[in-house]
């Protein structure tokens, strides 16, 4: 029984956080689809709507089991990335890099693409687009960003620069849905 738990605290976040419907929920069906590292920590782990969670007292076999993404440290160039489908294609108002407890192993800097790809999964000739440039983070804190698309998505790519730890991320926006793309059904 883990007696120590301490919960991230709830923060006010600015409008988008409010109004818009978080399209990376893994509750609602977002997903990660490939990562390069999660040596730590499961990158499913950053799309669970609860708040983030700290239990000082707790390890697992790859050292202190924290509560999101996390990455070993890169002793080469690049850094890590991962691609999540949204639980929905939506139009996106902000995003919440949220890396509560991650205090020395926060990523120094983050960027978010996106890409439109309806009914199927990105491969290699996907159109992505930046939609959050490198934004430097701090740890144990939230970054919100606004997002300026009136364009639709269905796939983000998160890249952290190097390496790291990001508690949740949570994507805000409408969803959208391309009524002509639907079949008519009255025949």
């Amino acid at each position: 029984m883990m007696s120590n738990l301490v919960k991230a605290p709830d923060v006010e976040g600015p409008e988008f956080t409010r109004s818009g419907l978080n399209l990376t929920d893994g509750s609602l069906g977002a997903k990660v689809l490939s990562v390069t590292d999660e040596f730590f920590a499961p990158g499913e782990r950053m799309l669970d709507p609860a708040a983030p969670v700290f239990y000082p007292d707790r390890f697992d076999d790859h050292g202190k089991w924290m509560d999101g993404w996390e990455t070993r440290r890169r002793r080469n160039t690049g850094h890590d990335w991962c691609v999540i489908r949204l639980a929905m294609p939506g139009v996106l108002s902000g995003v919440d890099f949220d890396t509560s407890f991650f205090t020395g192993n926060f990523p120094p800097a983050v960027s978010l693409d996106a890409c439109y790809c309806p009914g199927g999964d990105p491969g290699e000739e996907a159109d992505w687009h930046t939609l959050v440039t490198a934004t430097p983070l701090s740890g144990n804190d939230h970054c919100f960003r606004d997002i300026v698309s009136d364009r639709p998505w269905s796939h983000l790519r998160l890249h952290l620069y190097p390496d790291g730890g990001l508690a949740r991320l949570r994507v805000y926006g409408a969803p959208y849905c391309d009524w002509s793309a639907l079949e008519d059904t009255d025949e």
